[in-house]
């Protein structure tokens, strides 16, 4: 029974095909005294409560684009959205480092007295970041933290196997510390877990946490640092289970190793956060590691890259990390709740949970990346255009519909490499993904919303080719928040390369802010270069009157303010 002004109607629910349908009837549904708006957002009440109850959100597929409408409510709340799901990484990877974050011998007033690039600083604050992840990446099977730390003169060169360079050791555990604070980021530490040993672990986390008077912590005391770091996030290694890796690894022993490396970890830490390696969140290593070792984690990570050759191809691309979380957060509950049937009979049968907390995912690489036109081992320096800013706001979408389970994202990278801010001797290049990520950071915050979407398909060609047979692809991609100021957002992605869509959205209270990035001002092949930014952010306003269009190949955030109510 649903309440609508003063009167009341019966609802009745058909799941079929997993689609909702709705069958009845307002009573008499012909002779109805609602006007026909008024029906058609109860309508979509009804759809967007029963998805709040079975999944983040729910599609209807139609044929005519002109009869498109998105229905989101602000009491139709999933999820918290963690604020870290907005997170960068930093890898001793090309220009990351050296020469991205740092870059000491610049000569054009563009660093700090620390050699921080203070152009870097100011984009890292405008996008918000909250945490930082640090030093790999691949980087880190061979990386010994030691290298690092103390004076800059006496610190070693080593050979860099992952990248095939040289590793210089003058940026380290202190000078990413400093950098973090001067950004306002929490770091984020990834462990060597190729060529590194449970002892250079136990004595990292010793040198940055520890309050003790030991061995580690006084020789961060003597590097001029006081205070521990108290570093709450720890990664049990990266990509082991990767055949490019140094020290790869079977997930039998794995598995093995990580939960003896998690007890040992919290035993001298027990405050800290850990994080499980996994692979791509639908695959056997995942569900193998985390049924092994969930006992002492506290988020499971997984990898994923995409692109595609055509502009459709690579926007729907991201897709498959929805599915990938869905996958994930499936196996992490079957290696909480798994049990079997011993002493049923007699009534004695454990379903205790294996762990009462919850694990959730750490999505902590995740990018558009293309590594035939930008090759790891060359410093993977993309060019990104608008298809490519467009399928980061579809990855983006993704994370808040599924703001449940994600504990934490972290774009691979920050900068130079595979990036959104590219840096020059003179300046600094914000690239058309950074719009995206700009937004969103800014005002997808708060709470995630349910939503339901009418609008036509893709059909094409996709990557990962199962995509197309596994999900619907909808032409607009949705995801709404709702702030803690009362702000509704609703974050829409057209795909289509050439349609713009009208569509139906529920009643707003106008005035309406837009952005829009891309859409009829832009080709879906504009880039930006130094001295060029062709793709940006457009600002306007709307009165929230009638349909609003959604431009052909266009990011589009909306938001307006709620009415208050008087009871």
């Amino acid at each position: 029974m649903l309440k609508f002004g003063s009167a009341k109607y019966n609802i009745i629910f058909n799941k079929k095909n997993h689609r909702h349908r709705v069958c009845g009837y307002l009573h008499h549904y012909n002779h109805c005294p609602l006007p026909q708006k008024q029906i058609l957002h109860l309508y979509q009440l009804v759809i967007c409560s029963q998805t709040a109850l079975f999944r983040m959100t729910s599609f209807t597929e139609i044929l005519s684009q002109n009869e498109a409408s998105i229905y989101t409510s602000s009491d139709q709340a999933i999820s918290d959205i963690n604020p870290l799901m907005y997170g960068g990484f930093t890898e001793h990877m090309g220009r990351c480092i050296y020469g991205g974050i740092y870059d000491p011998k610049n000569e054009n007033n563009l660093i700090d007295e620390n050699g921080f690039r203070t152009d870097v600083i100011d984009c890292m604050k405008e996008l918000k970041v909250p945490v930082v992840r640090y030093p790999g990446g691949n980087f880190v099977a061979t990386y010994r933290w030691q290298d690092g730390v103390g004076p800059r003169e006496k610190r070693p060169k080593r050979p860099e196997l992952a990248w095939l360079g040289t590793e210089s050791n003058q940026f380290g555990t202190d000078e990413f510390m400093l950098w973090c604070e001067k950004i306002g980021a929490e770091p984020y530490l990834a462990l060597n877990m190729g060529t590194g040993t449970l002892e250079d672990a136990l004595a990292w986390l010793e040198y940055c946490n520890s309050e003790q008077d030991t061995h580690y912590a006084n020789m961060r005391r003597a590097n001029g640092h006081e205070k521990p770091y108290k570093v709450k996030y720890w990664a049990l290694g990266n990509e082991i289970w990767g055949p490019w890796q140094v020290e790869q690894d079977t997930k039998e022993h794995y598995a093995k190793k990580a939960h003896q490396w998690a007890k040992a970890l919290k035993l001298l830490d027990p405050s800290i956060t850990l994080i499980l390696c996994g692979k791509n969140g639908h695959s056997d290593w995942d569900r193998y590691v985390l049924q092994e070792s969930i006992q002492w984690i506290d988020m499971h990570s997984i990898h994923m890259y995409t692109f595609g050759k055509e502009h459709c191809e690579n926007v729907t691309s991201p897709k498959a990390a929805e599915r990938a979380i869905e996958m994930t957060s499936a196996m992490i509950d079957l290696a909480r709740c798994d049990f079997d049937y011993e002493g049923y009979m007699s009534g004695s049968i454990d379903t205790s949970a294996k762990k009462l907390s919850r694990p959730t995912i750490c999505f902590d690489e995740w990018n558009v990346w293309d590594p035939t036109r930008a090759p790891g081992d060359k410093g993977a320096e993309e060019l990104y255009d608008l298809s490519d800013a467009l399928a980061v706001a579809v990855w983006l979408n993704v994370f808040v519909r599924q703001a449940k389970h994600i504990g934490m994202a972290t774009i691979a990278q920050s900068v130079n490499v595979i990036a959104p801010l590219m840096t020059t001797e003179r300046g600094i290049i914000k690239q058309t993904t950074y719009w995206p990520l700009l937004l969103f950071s800014k005002y997808m915050r708060g709470k995630s919303l349910a939503t339901h979407v009418r609008s036509a398909t893709y059909k094409g060609k996709t990557f990962p080719a199962w995509l197309a047979s596994t999900m619907e692809l909808p032409l607009l991609d949705v995801s709404a928040a709702l702030s803690e100021d009362g702000w509704m957002n609703l974050a829409v992605v057209n795909i289509s390369e050439t349609e713009a869509m009208s569509t139906s959205l529920p009643e707003v209270a106008g005035p309406v802010e837009i952005f829009i990035v891309g859409g009829k001002s832009n080709h879906i092949r504009d880039s930006n270069k130094d001295g060029a930014e062709n793709v940006s952010i457009r600002e306007s306003c709307w009165d929230g009157h009638g349909k609003f269009t959604f431009e052909e190949h266009s990011f589009t955030l909306l938001r307006w303010k709620l009415r208050t109510c008087r009871q």
